[in-house]
């Protein structure tokens, strides 16, 4: 039986840069993380899912994530994953 662990709640500054054919994502709190999307909605699902991966392969890796939230100069949203 595998045993389920409590979710966690992380919140993150996304950047969201139109690149000409639509918009590229990064998290300046998690280096190396970048995605696209051809749409602003798309580029925040994206981004939520980007996020989620990066998260669980920290935490498989016995890493803790860090919360804290850091500024930029570009488009800057919040995002939200549970995992």
């Amino acid at each position: 039986m595998v045993k389920k662990r409590k979710e966690s709640i992380y919140q993150y500054e996304a950047i969201f840069d139109p690149n000409g054919s639509g918009y590229t994502v990064t998290v300046p709190k998690l280096p190396g993380l970048v995605t696209e999307g051809s749409t602003l909605g798309e580029a925040r699902d994206m981004a939520k899912y980007a996020i989620r991966c990066y998260l669980e392969a920290m935490l498989k890796d016995s890493v803790r994530p860090s919360q804290k939230i850091l500024s930029a100069s570009k488009r800057k949203e919040r995002i939200t994953v549970g995992i």
